[in-house]
């Protein structure tokens, strides 16, 4: 069942005078647990694209539906709500907040949401990224392997449905990148989220299970639904589910 749908999307920026052209007229489908890279150049339209499936800014034309609901007609308050609640942001800087421990970065989204951890979620994501033993410490005593590990705890603590990564390993050296990327896939896929990953790295896009190569604000291989048996061919009491592939090959 499609999760993401941009349909149509342009985004053009005025720069020194000229209009640029970031996107033109993409479409895209992503899947309810489906893991998408964006791969392509600097300047090709990722990040534009990644930002406006986040609802953190808005198309020129074309609409943007995230379980059905084009956010991109939304107020902005509603927009930061989906943020907060259903969405799950990574960045290549981190993003941390450096006054507050690694435990109150993790929290922050449910703290901006109103709420409190009173499950222990945040520990248990802690735990899981291999920070338990760091939850007291502030992001500047932290390596940069362990801030995107803190950054990943704190972008499924609210248990969104989609996460979004732009270049998570780009400001990390090649083994950190490496085991970020390892430790990202599985607790994006232990949680039953969503992943779209924007890269320039073909190894980090390889992790996931498609590729999508964007060029010129415009995506190579448009995607299409297609049924698959989930438990392989000739179990026939198992249930479908859909899944989502390029209609030409996109790696």
């Amino acid at each position: 069942m499609a999760l993401l749908e941009l349909a149509g999307v342009s985004k053009v920026y005025e720069q020194g005078g000229d209009c640029v052209v970031a996107l033109h007229d993409v479409d895209l489908v992503v899947g309810e647990g489906e893991s998408v890279a964006l791969i392509g150049p600097s300047g090709s339209g990722k990040s534009t694209l990644l930002h406006l499936a986040g609802g953190l800014d808005r198309p020129d034309s074309g609409t943007v539906r995230l379980g059905g609901r084009d956010i991109a007609t939304l107020s902005a308050g509603d927009r930061a709500r989906i943020r907060r609640r259903e969405l799950g942001f990574i960045f290549q800087f981190f993003h941390l907040v450096p006054g507050l421990s690694v435990a109150e970065n993790v929290e922050l989204p449910l703290l901006l949401d109103g709420r409190r951890d009173k499950d222990g979620r945040v520990r248990s994501l802690l735990d899981r990224v291999g920070l338990g033993h760091r939850a007291g410490h502030l992001p500047g005593q932290l390596s940069g392997g362990e801030m995107q590990r803190t950054a990943i705890a704190r972008a499924l603590v609210a248990r969104p449905t989609l996460v979004l990564a732009d270049e998570p390993t780009g400001n990390l050296d090649s083994a950190s990148g490496a085991t970020i990327l390892d430790l990202l896939g599985e607790v994006v896929a232990d949680a039953s989220a969503a992943l779209v990953l924007v890269t320039h790295d073909e190894g980090a896009a390889a992790r996931t299970q498609r590729t999508l190569r964007v060029h010129d604000g415009r995506i190579a291989a448009a995607p299409s639904v297609v049924d698959v048996d989930a438990n392989g061919p000739g179990d026939g009491d198992q249930p479908r589910r859909r899944v989502l592939r390029a209609s030409s090959p996109a790696r």
